[in-house]
C-alpha cells in the first residue's frame, strides 16, 4: 500500500480529542490526569486539539510533542496570531497576572510547536486583541474540530465550562474531570 493511501486510511479513521482545562490554577494531580489522557489519545491512535493557553493545555502540548515529535497528530489553536499572544502573554507577566517565566516558557513551547508543524499552530489572523470574547472563539474552534471533548475544570472553571458546554450543544461526547484547589492570592498557585 502506498504511503499516501495509508495516511489517507489513518486519517479518516483517527479521532481528534479535544483537550480543554483552566489556566489559573492546577497542580501535580491536574498535571498528571492531562498527561496521561494525551498519551492515551496519542498511543490510540488519535490527535489532540488544545487551546495553547497555560497550564492545561500547555501540559496537554508537551505530552503530545514528546510522543509525536513531528507534530502530526496535534492541533493548537490560538485566539490572535502568534505575535500578538506572545505580546498579550508578556503583557500579563509585566501585570503580575502571570510570571515572566510562565510567559516565556509557553512563548518557547508554541514557537517551537510553530517550526515544527506550521500549519498544525492555527492563528486566528482578524482578531487583534486577547480578551474573553477572543478566548471564547478559540473555545468554539476547539470544540469544531474536535470528535471528542475532555475537560479538565479547576474550581468551576467558566472558560472550561464554555468550552463543555458547546461540545454538549454540538452532540460531541465529553468527559469532565472537576478539581476544586485552594489558592494562594499572592502566588495563585495551589497551596
Amino acid at each position: 500500500m502506498s504511503t499516501w493511501l495509508s495516511g489517507l486510511w489513518y486519517t479518516a479513521y483517527m479521532k481528534w480529542i479535544g483537550i480543554t482545562g483552566s489556566w489559573r490554577v492546577t497542580d501535580e494531580n491536574v498535571e498528571s490526569d492531562v498527561r496521561a489522557a494525551v498519551r492515551d489519545s496519542i498511543d490510540s491512535g488519535n490527535g489532540i486539539v488544545t487551546g495553547g493557553a497555560l497550564n492545561v493545555d500547555s501540559f496537554a502540548l508537551d505530552e503530545a510533542l514528546r510522543l509525536d515529535p513531528a507534530a502530526t497528530r496535534i492541533r493548537v489553536c490560538l485566539p490572535v496570531t502568534l505575535e500578538r499572544y506572545a505580546a498579550h502573554y508578556r503583557k500579563r507577566a509585566e501585570e503580575s497576572v502571570i510570571t515572566r517565566e510562565q510567559a516565556e516558557t509557553l512563548i518557547a513551547e508554541l514557537t517551537k510547536f510553530q517550526r515544527t508543524n506550521p500549519e498544525a499552530l492555527l492563528e486566528n489572523r482578524t482578531n487583534t486583541t486577547v480578551d474573553k470574547t477572543t478566548y471564547y472563539e478559540r473555545n468554539t474552534q476547539v470544540v469544531d474540530l474536535s470528535d471528542e471533548l475532555i475537560a479538565f475544570q479547576v474550581n468551576e472553571s467558566r472558560g472550561v465550562q464554555d468550552t463543555i458546554n458547546k461540545a454538549l450543544r454540538a452532540g460531541k461526547p465529553v468527559s469532565v474531570r472537576r478539581y476544586t484547589l485552594l489558592v494562594s492570592p499572592r502566588t495563585n498557585q495551589a497551596g
